[in-house]
């Protein structure tokens, strides 16, 4: 598929070059023009971005006659005053990173863009898109018949060190929940196919961060924690959250559960953080235990070398992004709505308030 498609970049860091580096994957995408203030990862974006064009801000990043779409991936806190600014400015087609959002207060605002932005907005929940994940959505009532449960366990290595050192605090990131979360709720929300009514959490600082120090304060994240959710058609999921765990032979593992059995996605971590060189870096797979005696089935999915050395998400990003290509190209309705995206920082915000309050919150 040749997408065609120009790009402006607002933000480059660690997740922006994961974007830029797998648009490089794909034919007939160019980045056109990059907003990144800080000098170091400009410098980095340069070298797998040559033909893009640097600016000193958002505005100046508009005045490129030639975009087609921008992809914002700014540190959590930045995104809505960005995002209103391209609203106001000149509205193009969007992939906005999670969270959309990094404070409950910010509701009407993200209401008033989900109104009356001109043009599609899709939301950066790339777990949607990892092999094993999209097979388990794809397939999962035919494995499992009327679902009841959901469970998703992360276990994983502790949040890496990022521009400013913005993601050490909640101010910035939102919480955990927000920052890390947010696709798990997503997904949730996609496999239950209904919104959260009920959610109750348990989180806390155990291991990560407690010697580190920024301008006098030490980070205030959580490195672990646990989410129960109730749907409002009566389904019930549950996250459990280790950063402390990098170790995991998988990172991530998603088991829904119906009537007739059980279907499970099981997702290795970035291959540059496998812990154990003697052992080979499993596959990712996908389980499928019927309730019956026969009949379970284990899938190996393997994931293109190139796909894995450009990004740290399993092939996701590319996957993304070839949909958000084929959407903006066809004119047709993106996968990840702000809706979505709104909805799934809801039950995040939810999930912080519950920790920090030990009670449940109705939504």
């Amino acid at each position: 598929m040749s997408a065609g498609l120009n790009y402006g970049f607002v933000g480059c860091g660690m997740m922006g070059q994961e974007h830029i580096r797998n648009l490089n994957l794909i034919n007939g995408s160019n980045i056109a023009g990059i907003f990144e203030p800080d000098g170091n990862m400009r410098q980095d974006a340069a070298t797998i971005a040559p033909n893009a064009k640097f600016v000193s801000s958002i505005q100046e990043l508009l005045e490129i006659k030639s975009l087609d779409c921008i992809l914002i991936a700014s540190p959590n806190h930045c995104h809505l005053n960005q995002f209103e600014e391209i609203f106001k400015t000149r509205p193009l087609p969007l992939m906005i990173e999670k969270p959309l959002f990094t404070n409950p207060a910010d509701n009407a605002r993200i209401s008033s863009l989900l109104k009356h932005y001109p043009e599609p907005v899709w939301v950066a929940m790339e777990y949607r898109y990892m092999p094993p994940i999209a097979y388990l959505l794809d397939n999962m009532e035919a494995a499992a018949g009327n679902i009841s449960m959901v469970s998703i366990k992360e276990h994983r290595f502790p949040f890496l060190s990022k521009v400013n050192n913005w993601n050490r605090f909640n101010q910035n990131s939102g919480g955990t929940f927000v920052e890390k979360c947010c696709h798990f709720f997503d997904l949730m929300r996609l496999i239950t196919k209904s919104e959260a009514k009920l959610v109750m959490a348990l989180a806390g600082q155990a291991t990560n961060h407690k010697d580190e120090i920024y301008d006098g304060q030490v980070p205030d994240i959580d490195d672990h924690g646990y989410v129960l959710i109730e749907f409002e058609n009566g389904m019930k999921g549950m996250l459990e959250l280790c950063m402390f765990a990098e170790g995991s032979r998988f990172q991530e593992e998603i088991s829904v559960i119906g009537e007739f059995g059980k279907i499970e996605a099981l997702v290795p971590g970035p291959g540059r953080f496998w812990q154990h060189p003697v052992l080979p870096a499993p596959l990712p797979q996908v389980i499928i235990s019927p309730r019956s005696s026969e009949g379970l089935r284990i899938l190996d999915l393997p994931v293109d070398e190139a796909l894995l050395e450009a990004g740290d998400h399993n092939g996701a990003t590319f996957y993304q992004h070839m949909r958000f290509a084929e959407a903006i190209t066809n004119k047709s309705n993106v996968d990840v709505t702000l809706q979505d995206g709104s909805a799934a920082v809801r039950i995040a915000f939810a999930a912080q308030q519950s920790a920090s309050e030990g009670r449940a919150i109705k939504l």
